[in-house]
């Protein structure tokens, strides 16, 4: 999971999940509780889910 993507193709990190923000990479604390929470775990899926995908490449989920 990254926030600045290109650094993460750059150091050759084979999957990539991008997230929110620097300062709240896996959040947005503007967002109600419960949204927040929704799009917490959305992103923690998309991770789990590029771990189980074969890839060859550098990969952007």
């Amino acid at each position: 999971m990254a926030t600045i993507i290109t650094i993460s193709q750059s150091v050759g990190a084979n999957r990539i999940v991008p997230t929110v923000a620097i300062p709240h990479p896996t959040g947005d604390p503007s967002m109600e509780r419960e949204d927040e929470e929704k799009l917490r775990m959305k992103m923690v899926e998309r991770a789990v889910n590029a771990l189980s995908q074969p890839v060859t490449e550098v990969t952007v989920f």
